[in-house]
C-alpha cells in the first residue's frame, strides 16, 4: 500500500469502529423517541460540521443539479434515517444479532454491485474476502430469535448500509467528505423531524435525561461528525468496494465495547469472528489494490464508477 491507500484504509477502519461503538450507546436510548433522537443527533452534527464545510461550499451546493439533490435526499433517507428505523423495527421482533448479521453482508453486496455498475466483473478474490468478513460478523454476533417481520426489516437495514456507500459515490467528488457529511446530516435532521411529527405527534421530542444526553452526544459528535467524515475520506481514497470491507469491524467493535456497559461479553466466538473479519479485510483489500495497480490510477477508476452510478 502507498501512503494514500494506507491512510484511506485507516480512516475507513476508524469510522467503522466508531459506528460499532454506537450500538452500545443505542442501548441507553431504548426509551427515547426514535425520530426525536435522530433529529437531535443529526441536527447537532450539522451545526458542528457547518464551520468545517470548506471554502466555496455555497457555490458547490448551487452547482448541484436537481438529480444530485434528490440523490442526497435519498442517501439521507435510506442510508441514515431509514437504516436506523429498519434496525429499530427489526429488533421489535428479532434479537439484535439478526439485523447485525444481515448488515454484515454489506461487503458482499457492494463487492458485486459496484463493479457491475462500473461495467466490469466482480473480482473473485474480493468476493472471497467479503464473504470472510460476513462470516466473521456472523461468528461474532451469532444468530437469534426472529420472525418474518424481523427478517424483512433486517433486509431493509442491509439495503440502507449498502445505500450509504453506493449512493454517495457520484456526489462525493464534487462536494468532498466534509461538505457531503454536512449536507446529508442537515437533510437527515429535516427528514427525522417529518417522520417524528407524522409517527409520534406532539411526543416526538422531549428533553433527554443524563444517560440519554451522553449517548446522543456520543452519536452526534463522535460517530456522526468524526465517523462520517472519516468514512467518506476513506472511501474517497480507496473506493466503495474496499471501504465497505471494513464494515465488518462494526460488530467486532460492538462486541468489544458491550462488556464495558454490561450488555454483553467477549469470548472465544467473538475472538474467532474478529480474526475472520481481519483475514477477509486483508484478502479483499490486497486484491483490490493489485487490480488498481494493473488497471491504472485509482482516480480514473473512481471517476468511471461515478459516471456509471450517475446514470442510475
Amino acid at each position: 500500500m502507498n501512503a494514500t491507500t494506507t491512510r484511506g484504509a485507516l480512516l475507513a477502519a476508524l469510522a467503522c469502529v466508531l459506528v460499532g461503538g454506537s450500538f452500545t450507546a443505542n442501548s441507553l436510548l431504548g426509551d427515547y423517541p426514535y425520530a426525536g433522537g435522530q433529529f437531535l443527533r443529526y441536527g447537532l452534527a450539522f451545526l458542528l460540521l457547518v464551520p468545517f464545510a470548506g471554502r466555496g461550499a455555497a457555490a458547490r451546493l448551487r452547482a448541484l443539479g436537481t438529480g444530485r439533490w434528490l440523490r442526497l435526499a435519498l442517501l439521507a433517507a435510506v442510508g441514515m434515517v431509514g437504516f436506523n428505523l429498519a434496525v429499530l423495527a427489526a429488533e421489535r421482533s428479532a434479537e439484535p444479532a439478526v439485523p447485525g448479521v444481515f448488515v454484515g453482508c454489506a461487503p458482499v453486496v457492494v463487492a458485486v454491485v459496484v463493479p457491475l455498475l462500473d461495467g466490469r466483473r466482480p473480482q473473485r478474490v474480493v468476493l472471497y474476502g467479503a464473504s470472510l468478513v460476513a462470516l466473521g460478523a456472523f461468528t461474532v454476533q451469532g444468530w437469534g430469535r426472529t420472525d418474518g417481520a424481523g427478517i424483512a426489516f433486517s433486509v431493509c437495514a442491509l439495503v440502507g448500509e449498502v445505500g450509504f456507500a453506493v449512493l454517495a459515490v457520484p456526489v462525493l467528488r464534487p462536494l468532498g467528505p466534509r461538505l457531503l457529511s454536512t449536507v446529508v446530516c442537515g437533510v437527515a435532521a429535516a427528514e427525522s423531524a417529518v417522520v417524528g411529527v407524522l409517527a409520534d405527534g406532539a411526543g416526538w421530542l422531549r428533553r433527554p435525561d443524563t444517560a440519554e444526553t451522553g449517548a446522543l452526544l456520543w452519536q452526534a459528535v463522535v460517530v456522526t461528525v468524526v465517523g462520517f467524515v472519516c468514512w467518506y475520506m476513506g472511501m474517497q481514497r480507496i473506493g466503495a468496494e474496499r471501504a465497505t470491507l471494513y464494515s465488518g469491524l462494526i460488530p467486532v467493535a460492538a462486541a468489544c465495547t458491550a462488556p464495558l456497559v454490561g450488555t454483553g461479553s467477549y469470548g472465544a466466538a467473538q475472538a474467532v469472528g474478529s480474526a475472520l473479519v481481519c483475514a477477509g479485510v486483508a484478502a479483499g483489500s490486497g486484491a483490490s489494490l493489485r487490480s488498481t495497480r494493473r488497471s491504472g490510477a485509482p482516480a480514473t477508476c473512481q471517476r468511471t464508477s461515478e459516471r456509471s452510478l450517475e446514470r442510475l
